[in-house]
């Protein structure tokens, strides 16, 4: 009986020792296949035109309080299917933002000039200024050819453990992307640009009829410190706009309603 015991309890002890190993790591191509089909599939692959529009809250680096609210803050886009460089000014776009009547600041690319409310923007301010805020985008083309994936050390965003990917694009940058373990949802990405690390914090999911899932809440950052916050009030895919509303305004037909 003793014998018995013995050797039981040398079994456990044998079983005890032996390293535990952790499950599988989900590789970084697999973690963004999940990611894209919770996003909305092919329609958030591909969309040809994005408008959003809300409010934006402002914040001054050396101030704990916001600097301005633009209480009418809005955002079209004309896509690239085709993109392959990460930071760089890419399709056409124009972001206005406005304080009742007063326009704080107006700002579009029409795939060849940026412009501001002020005039055109020389290219190497417009380079500057586009490498530090595009970099979403270059997302939906990443399970392309000339991408390379990676996995980095996953973390923790506001309370979601998420498993965080590298994107390397076709001209070399890297770009962070943080997917929810739990949803797939895009919580996070990050990036460097001229103005320091970019990072960009994602909450407030909805999805369309379409399939198409849009964060409602995004939060900038650099270098750690908030830079501002969009709330997306309306969302439309697909809908045509007219190349010429991207062209630095110059009548009444190109002012953004």
């Amino acid at each position: 009986m003793m014998v018995r015991m013995f050797c039981m309890a040398a079994a456990w002890l044998c079983l005890a020792l032996v390293p535990l190993r952790a499950a599988p790591e989900e590789n970084a191509r697999a973690v963004l296949e999940r990611a894209v089909e919770a996003a909305g599939g092919e329609a958030w692959l591909n969309p040809t035109t994005l408008y959003l529009a809300g409010h934006a809250v402002f914040y001054a680096p050396d101030s704990a309080t916001p600097r301005s609210t633009a209480d009418d803050y809005r955002m079209w886009r004309a896509m690239n299917p085709n993109r392959t460089t990460a930071h760089g000014a890419d399709g056409k776009v124009r972001i206005t933002a406005k304080s009742g009547d007063r326009l704080m600041f107006e700002v579009g690319y029409d795939g060849t000039t940026t412009w501001t409310e002020k005039g055109v923007m020389p290219k190497d301010q417009a380079d500057a200024y586009w490498a530090s805020n595009f970099g979403f985008g270059i997302i939906r083309e990443a399970l392309g050819t000339g991408f390379t994936l990676e996995r980095a050390p996953d973390r923790d965003v506001g309370g979601h453990p998420i498993a965080l990917i590298r994107v390397i694009s076709p001209d070399g940058a890297t770009t962070l992307f943080g997917i929810d373990r739990q949803s797939h949802y895009i919580r996070y990405m990050g990036f460097v640009t001229p103005r320091g690390f970019h990072e960009r914090y994602y909450d407030d999911f909805i999805r369309l009829p379409s399939g198409w899932v849009q964060a409602r809440e995004v939060t900038l950052y650099y270098n750690g410190v908030k830079a501002n916050t969009v709330y997306w009030r309306d969302v439309k895919v697909g809908e045509p706009i007219d190349p010429a509303f991207f062209e630095p305004p110059s009548s009444p037909d190109t002012k953004p309603t």
